[in-house]
């Protein structure tokens, strides 16, 4: 039997939380904004060993600029978060710190990645500007729009569940 695990996606409107699920799902990327209303769920399964596999749920939250906001039944029984903020929008990680510790508070030994995503419209110079911040909250940059790195995000993370 396969283990099935529920990964929400936070963060603002825009950063690219359904673009990287659709990356990670279907391997597509599509210029064309829609914004997700409510909750959307994909699911993909992947295998992390020749003996062991994992269903992700993978849950899409609408967007929101205050983590207070976000619906707590939404929420329940995630097994992992992956919070996602745009490098090219300083407003959506100038309150990292703040939202990763409500989410450390309110759910304590769950695994979180922290991503900046669209690393493939910023250069190496503008990641040395904001180091101070990244260096200590972000486990990877990824960009959805190529892939790079969104596989391995997800690998990781689905590492981390077992």
């Amino acid at each position: 039997m396969i283990a099935s695990k529920k990964i929400v996606l936070l963060g603002h409107f825009g950063v690219g939380k359904s673009s990287l699920i659709r990356r990670f799902v279907k391997n597509e990327f599509s210029d064309d904004y829609k914004v997700t209303i409510g909750v959307h769920i994909s699911k993909k399964e992947i295998q992390l060993s020749d003996s062991e596999s994992i269903a992700l749920i993978i849950w899409d939250l609408e967007g929101q600029d205050d983590i207070h906001k976000t619906r707590a039944s939404y929420l329940l029984g995630t097994s992992g978060f992956i919070y996602v903020f745009d490098l090219t929008r300083p407003e959506t990680f100038k309150n990292l710190k703040t939202e990763l510790r409500f989410i450390k508070e309110n759910f304590p030994n769950i695994p979180i990645k922290v991503v900046g995503n669209k690393m493939d419209l910023v250069t190496k110079v503008y990641l040395k500007q904001f180091s101070v911040i990244f260096d200590q909250f972000v486990d990877y940059f990824v960009s959805a729009k190529s892939g790079s790195r969104v596989e391995l995000l997800f690998s990781k993370l689905a590492k981390a569940l077992i």
